[in-house]
């Protein structure tokens, strides 16, 4: 990929490039400037930003109401959640996009961002192991001091729930990042593309400018590899605080 991306047309399917032979630097301009990247970095991050910050609400709200309260048919809509991760995404796709259009979100940034949240069943899993590992008893006493459910959620058990917090925010952001089909099917209007289909320009019927894309990739990879690198540590130590029970 790397070696693809600093190499001319004519030299990129050639398994051995002295790099003398043509460092076309000329590459990764295209792929950013041609590519509008820079847009698409920006619609990128809306959709991180918006799709995060619901998540991290409806998912720890989901998992708060299923952890702490008993209601009949508890354990039939925990299974539920579970069983409906098991089917395939592409066989409700014509329903799914159907409803987007009659809804009015169709070429708009709101159409990622809802099917991002209703469909993120990890996060509500993930919140669950950890607020199993929670007292209830610190609800008590909370209520007993004349706390309402809101307050206890938001003021005591949320802010326990930071690691949680962070490893499912890392997770959706590499998710979205690299989310090429729902952004190209919900959102196809150039003035919506996001990081993983502003390079798909390169490639049309009458041939594909693979030094250009290859370019391109490397660019987006950086992000990427940059934040991983730094927040590998909170990924792994989220997983297993969450799983392990005392």
């Amino acid at each position: 990929m790397v070696k693809g991306a600093y190499v001319s047309g004519e030299n990129c399917t050639v398994i051995r490039v002295k790099v003398t032979e043509g460092f076309f630097l000329e590459n990764y301009k295209t792929a950013f400037i041609k590519g509008n990247m820079l847009l698409g970095f920006w619609n990128t991050f809306i959709l991180i930003l918006f799709s995060g910050v619901g998540t991290v609400i409806t998912g720890s709200m989901t998992a708060f109401v299923l952890s702490r309260f008993d209601f009949r048919l508890k354990k039939i809509v925990r299974q539920m959640f579970l069983w409906i991760s098991l089917i395939p995404t592409i066989t409700t796709q014509v329903a799914t996009f159907q409803i987007i259009q009659k809804l009015g979100m169709y070429n708009t940034h709101l159409s990622v961002i809802i099917l991002s949240m209703g469909t993120d069943i990890i996060a509500i899993m993930i919140y669950l192991q950890f607020l199993n590992n929670i007292s209830k008893s610190l609800d008590e006493s909370a209520i007993i001091d004349g706390a309402g459910y809101f307050q206890v959620f938001a003021k005591i058990i949320f802010p326990l729930l930071q690691p949680a917090t962070v490893t499912i925010l890392i997770l959706k952001c590499v998710n979205l990042y690299n989310d090429f089909y729902n952004p190209l099917l919900y959102m196809p209007k150039k003035s919506l593309q996001v990081i993983s289909t502003s390079l798909y320009k390169f490639k049309g019927p009458f041939g594909t400018n693979w030094p250009v894309i290859c370019a391109g990739v490397v660019i987006a990879v950086i992000p990427t590899l940059v934040a991983f690198i730094s927040l590998q540590r909170y990924i792994y130590g989220g997983m297993v605080t969450g799983s392990v029970k005392e």
